[in-house]
């Protein structure tokens, strides 16, 4: 069994501000350590599973977080590749399973302090089909292109909602619920021990019920935080300008959306 791990930071548990997620403060130090040790723990369970291969993707801000000699096991994709599939560099139809850890509640909701979908500084919220989409489906999606399914998620409560609304069977994790400018976490070692003992199980179950369908056309709506950015994007090719920040693009191809939002987001 050949496994693929993506690690974000924003849906760690206790992480709250964004300084804790940024290179350079001080309090970043002690919650990368756990971002590590949250990912060590689905490779572990991965290893419990039977799996013979693991990829890891370091996915947060530079991708330049996890330390390479933390997995002795798991080969660890470290920066930006440039590639459309972004957070899920170099999945392909080889794997047989894939696993989010430290993912978060994209933007347009509000429970997470730091919800965002992609480019939190340039982009509000971004919605497909007219529902807002996380970082998380954006990446399930691209992954059912090439017949890979998710199995488990861990992150902040209303991404694992949203998880299940996508796939019921999907096993989660919630390690914390965001109240305002606040969070409510669970332990560290017991989201440690949950994401080991949760990541096992959903490997060692039948895969068949965790794939995604992918919709037969997508249309996406990005709303802008400056109208500036939203005219210079409107220029992309089949984009329409419905509003001063609000651009919309349809097409029935799902590689184009994420060649779009390479360029866009």
């Amino acid at each position: 069994m050949k496994v693929y791990i993506s690690a974000d930071m924003e849906g760690v548990t206790g992480v709250t501000s964004w300084s804790e997620t940024e290179k350079g403060h001080s309090d970043y130090s002690f919650f990368v350590r756990q971002m590590e040790n949250e990912v060590r723990a689905a490779c572990q369970g991965a290893l419990n599973a039977g799996a013979k291969e693991i990829w890891v993707k370091d996915a947060h801000d530079s991708a330049r977080n996890i330390n390479p000699g933390v997995f002795k096991n798991a080969k660890l994709i470290r920066g930006w590749s440039g590639h459309p599939f972004s957070m899920i560099q170099e999945l392909d139809n080889s794997f047989d399973a894939l696993i989010f850890i430290g993912f978060h509640s994209g933007g347009g909701s509000k429970q997470n302090p730091l919800a965002h979908t992609m480019n939190p500084i340039d982009v509000d919220y971004i919605k497909i089909n007219g529902q807002y989409v996380s970082e998380f489906l954006i990446h399930a999606y691209a992954a059912a292109t090439v017949g890979v399914p998710v199995v488990f998620v861990s992150g902040d409560q209303a991404l694992c909602h949203e998880v299940k609304e996508v796939n019921h069977n999907i096993k989660t994790l919630a390690v914390k619920e965001g109240i305002g400018n606040s969070t409510i976490s669970i332990d560290n070692a017991m989201a440690i021990e949950c994401i080991r003992k949760e990541s096992e199980e959903a490997l060692k179950a039948d895969l068949c019920q965790y794939k995604i369908l992918l919709p037969h056309s997508f249309e996406v709506e990005i709303q802008y935080s400056k109208h500036e950015k939203a005219y210079r994007a409107s220029f992309y090719p089949n984009m329409k300008q419905i509003a001063p920040t609000k651009l919309l693009y349809k097409t029935e191809n799902y590689f184009e959306v994420l060649r779009m939002m390479l360029f866009l987001t």
